[in-house]
């Protein structure tokens, strides 16, 4: 009988099916099982929430300034918690503020050149699903290690796909997307 700690029994048999079949099915049978073992990968509610704001003003950039309130009333999010919110957005220079009586905010870029990608690294920090992709030094196996090789590769088709869908496309398809 084997004596080996189970997760690194699940790991020895994921690099194996990962060293003979490198193909998609393989890599969505990784996620899964890694989402039963580990919980759900999600965006964060900020990472969310971010995004329907930028949408939001995407929706009425030609109105100008839009107030918090207002987007606060659409959107169903306190001003309080959209004011946090916010402040990464005009880090990143995807957000602008304008001052005075008929203030607000705006988009500091076109729609076109922000993508969920772009919102998802403000949010999110590192593109990385793992840690040990950028980070070789918080895994002792990661010199050798396959199912790291299966995590990078899955970072980069994800980021990949985010970065292809932007504000403008989300604008375009606002009727379909639910």
């Amino acid at each position: 009988m084997c004596q080996c700690d189970p997760l690194e029994s699940f790991y020895l048999t994921m690099c194996f099916f990962l060293a003979l079949y490198h193909t998609k099915i393989i890599y969505n049978k990784l996620i899964y099982i890694s989402t039963i073992i580990f919980g759900h990968m999600k965006l964060t509610k900020k990472t969310r929430y971010g995004t329907r704001l930028l949408l939001d003003l995407a929706q009425h950039q030609n109105e100008g300034a839009v107030q918090m309130s207002e987007i606060s009333i659409r959107q169903n999010i306190s001003v309080k918690y959209l004011e946090q919110i916010i402040r990464p957005l005009k880090k990143a220079k995807f957000v602008k503020s304008i001052r005075g009586p008929k203030g607000g905010h705006m988009l500091a870029k076109k729609p076109e050149k922000i993508s969920l990608g772009d919102i998802a690294r403000v949010y999110e920090g590192k593109p990385e699903l793992v840690d040990c992709i950028s980070e070789p030094e918080a895994c002792s196996k990661s010199d050798d290690c396959v199912v790291r090789l299966g995590w990078r590769k899955a970072s980069i088709a994800l980021y990949k796909e985010l970065d292809s869908i932007s504000i403008a496309n989300l604008l375009e398809n606002k009727n379909t997307i639910t």
